[in-house]
């Protein structure tokens, strides 16, 4: 019976890399189930998490005002460096 309970229990790491991995996609019901469990009893993971939410929300924000702004502007040069990443990275 403890092999069985074990395996659902996730480490710090592993919790932390969930965290990570649901901003990028949905994460499937065992993984929801275990993180929640871990976040429920890890006051740690639980502060990462948070901290974490706080960081894309203020990146949302500098995003959405930044795109606001018709001041800001790129220069060509930076334009076309970010155009060779993008298209060396496909």
């Amino acid at each position: 019976m403890k092999s069985g309970v074990k395996n659902y229990m996730l480490t710090c790491k592993q919790a932390s890399q969930l965290v990570s991995l649901s901003l990028d996609r949905p994460l499937s019901w065992s993984e929801r189930v275990q993180l929640r469990f871990h976040l429920f009893i890890c006051n740690a993971c639980r502060h990462f998490k948070q901290q974490l939410n706080q960081l894309l929300i203020a990146i949302q924000q500098l995003k959405n005002e930044t795109v606001l702004d018709h001041t800001i502007q790129l220069p060509i040069d930076a334009k076309t460096k970010i155009l060779q990443a993008i298209e060396s990275n496909n």
